[in-house]
């Protein structure tokens, strides 16, 4: 998630890659809507140099073809490759078993692998890689602030290959473009004992070297993984449901700052948990450095933040809407944006009442569901639309449904959906079958389409 004052600013990103992504896409359509490679496990093992800030190493995953169609290739995304210029970047792929890479697409954001064999229904391989990420220089959720790195979306992952073919969208910088499926890690860190690694999962670590330390996170059902490096102070507790939170804190964040951070991250994730379905991933880390030029953002069990507490209770409902509940983030940024917004609105007590009547549409063509491609050409609408709007719209579907059955439907649609895939279409069809109201019309007033 980009938080509202900074997707205004952000600056508006190329089309070009993704002329070339729907194409390759079109190239390999799917004969089924199945979502497939399936059950990814990812095993990767690093080992950084003295700053935390280059990382060397090699990185396999395992995955099945759920589809009946058989899979020939598969496709690497990776993602801070935006970051670069191509062919130059920063995440470096090389040394590939399992198949034979291709020439790197998409502004070099995605690696086709050719598989030795048409891999069938049922059946599982294995990609291999040796890998190398330098971090550039600037507070990003890839960059790094002094001596603070920071680590999101790093590390390669399979795209997902469905009906509509390989989604091969490009990088955003408003908001997000990444799609995968729930995926097991175990992500092993050698790095200076000097640097804390707060990371997606659940972390052990053991001695390695002189000075060093050997961290090995493991995260089962995650979408990706991401993690930090630094000399962090740490401020930990456990919310009266059971979730163990970590803060972390550059310096120049007190430790006041880090206590009353952690109580919003212990009350907002029991909150999101009564609501939505338990927390199932043991712990959270939230690191903090209030130079992060977007606000926020969210991973499995990892948050990067401003000191402010409306913004870490988003960024961990986005631990349900995004995490749990997956979604084309490209294609359908709404479906975690605006839910983690309505979210954060029932944690701190608001009801919308009266916020859709502040809505005016700028075009015919500005709609709550539509994609980044589009927002990337209208970025001072985006967080109006998809934050703002969308959330209204949700307040208002709940006075439409009575507040027990809206209740009802975000709770019994987060299990249905637990560890799987949200589309616009399901969503409405849960809504729909809690009530006699035909919502056609309540769909088209908030131009919520699919």
């Amino acid at each position: 998630m980009r938080t509202k004052i900074a997707i205004v600013a952000a600056v508006v990103a190329a089309t070009a890659p993704l002329v070339a992504a729907r194409a390759a896409s079109a190239t390999h359509q799917a004969a089924d809507s199945t979502r497939t490679p399936e059950s990814p496990s990812y095993t990767v093992s690093l080992t950084s140099n003295a700053t935390g800030g280059t990382w060397t190493g090699h990185e396999s995953v395992t995955f099945t073809n759920a589809s009946a169609t058989p899979l020939t290739e598969v496709y690497l995304r990776l993602w801070d490759n935006y970051h670069g210029s191509c062919p130059s970047t920063p995440v470096t792929v090389t040394n590939v078993t399992g198949g034979t890479a291709g020439a790197p697409e998409v502004g070099c954001t995605a690696l086709k692998v050719t598989l030795p064999a048409p891999l069938p229904q049922g059946a599982s391989g294995t990609v291999g890689f040796d890998l190398s990420i330098v971090v550039p220089s600037g507070a990003d959720r890839f960059g790094h602030d002094g001596a603070y790195y920071f680590l999101g979306n790093a590390l390669p992952v399979l795209a997902v290959r469905d009906a509509s073919g390989w989604h091969l969208d490009p990088y955003t910088n408003h908001g997000e473009s990444f799609y995968s499926l729930a995926s097991d890690w175990t992500v092993t860190l050698d790095h200076p004992t000097s640097l804390k690694v707060p990371a997606t999962g659940t972390s052990t670590d053991r001695a390695g070297a002189s000075g060093r330390t050997v961290t090995t996170a493991t995260a089962a059902k995650v979408r990706d993984f991401a993690w930090a490096a630094g000399p962090f102070a740490a401020t930990s507790g456990t919310s009266p449901g059971g979730v163990k939170v970590n803060v972390y804190r550059v310096s120049g964040i007190s430790a006041g700052s880090a206590t009353s951070m952690l109580n919003t991250a212990t009350a907002a994730l029991d909150a999101h948990a009564q609501r939505f379905g338990a927390y199932p991933y043991g712990e959270a880390d939230v690191v903090l450095d209030n130079n992060f030029w977007f606000g926020g953002m969210e991973y499995p069990g990892f948050v990067l933040d401003l000191v402010g507490s409306t913004s870490l209770a988003h960024e961990l409902a986005h631990q349900w809407w995004y995490g749990i509940v997956g979604d084309d983030e490209y294609n359908s940024p709404w479906l975690d944006e605006s839910f983690a917004d309505y979210a954060t609105d029932l944690y701190e007590g608001k009801t919308g009442s009266g916020c859709w009547n502040s809505v005016s549409w700028a075009s015919s063509d500005e709609k709550i569901t539509n994609s980044m491609a589009y927002w990337d050409a209208h970025p001072g609408r985006y967080a109006m639309v998809v934050y703002g709007y969308g959330k209204c719209a949700l307040h208002d579907l709940s006075r439409v449904l009575g507040t027990t059955a809206m209740t009802r439907l975000t709770h019994d649609y987060a299990r249905s959906h637990w560890y799987g895939v949200s589309t616009t279409a399901e969503f409405k069809a849960a809504a729909q079958a809690l009530t006699t109201t035909d919502l056609t019309s309540f769909w088209s007033r908030h131009r919520i389409d699919g």
